[in-house]
C-alpha cells in the first residue's frame, strides 16, 4: 500500500495514561464514523505499515486507542506519526461535495469567462483553501467557498464556478 492509494486520516498525538493507550487526532468532519475502526496504516521510515487497535472512546476529533500486540513503549514511540486509510474506504460524495484529490485535473469553467484552465492542485491555507488553476502557463487562484462552486460534473471531469467579479481578470491581465 502506498500513500498515493490512501488518504490521511489524522495523526497520533500523544500517550494517554501509562498502559500504552494513545490519542489519535482524526482530521475528518465526522469522527464518530470511525468509532468501529480497528486498523490503520501508520507512516514509518520504511513506508506505510498496518497496525491493529481497539477504539476505547472518541471525544470530538480525538480518539483514545489501545494497540494490539504492542508494549506501552512501542505504542509511545508512534507519537507524531500520520495515520492513513485506503482511498476506497472514503464515503462517496455526491452533488457539489468533493474530496480535494478527486477534482485535480478537472477543467474549470467560469460562468463569465468560460473555460479558464485545468485544476493543478489545491493550496491549503489556514483561512481557506484555494484552487490553483493553470491557464496556458498563467496561474489563477480561486477561493474554495460554497458560493463560488456551482457544479461538480464528475462524468465530464469539469468544475463549474462563479468566481468573484474581477478576480480572473486580475490574473489574466497581469
Amino acid at each position: 500500500m502506498t500513500k498515493d492509494e490512501c488518504y490521511r486520516l489524522g495523526n497520533i498525538t500523544k500517550p494517554f495514561g501509562y498502559k500504552g493507550q494513545m490519542v489519535f487526532y482524526l482530521d475528518v468532519d465526522s469522527p464518530q464514523d470511525y468509532a468501529d475502526l480497528d486498523s490503520v496504516f501508520i507512516e514509518t521510515k520504511t513506508g506505510l505499515v498496518p497496525y491493529f487497535f481497539k477504539v476505547d472512546n472518541i471525544n470530538g476529533n480525538k480518539a483514545v486507542v489501545t494497540f494490539e500486540d504492542l508494549t506501552p513503549d512501542e505504542a509511545h514511540a508512534l507519537a507524531g506519526h500520520d495515520l492513513y486509510l485506503p482511498l476506497d474506504l472514503l464515503p462517496k460524495l455526491t452533488g457539489n461535495q468533493f474530496y480535494f484529490h478527486e477534482v485535480i485535473g478537472f477543467r474549470v469553467v467560469d460562468s463569465q469567462y468560460g473555460d479558464i484552465g485545468t485544476l493543478q492542485s489545491i493550496i491549503e491555507y489556514p483561512a481557506q483553501p484555494l484552487f490553483q488553476i493553470d491557464k496556458e502557463g498563467k496561474e489563477i487562484l480561486i477561493p474554495i467557498i460554497d458560493p463560488v462552486i456551482k457544479l461538480v460534473d464528475r462524468e465530464n471531469k469539469t468544475l463549474h464556478i462563479d468566481a468573484p467579479n474581477g478576480l480572473i481578470e486580475l490574473y489574466l491581465n497581469s
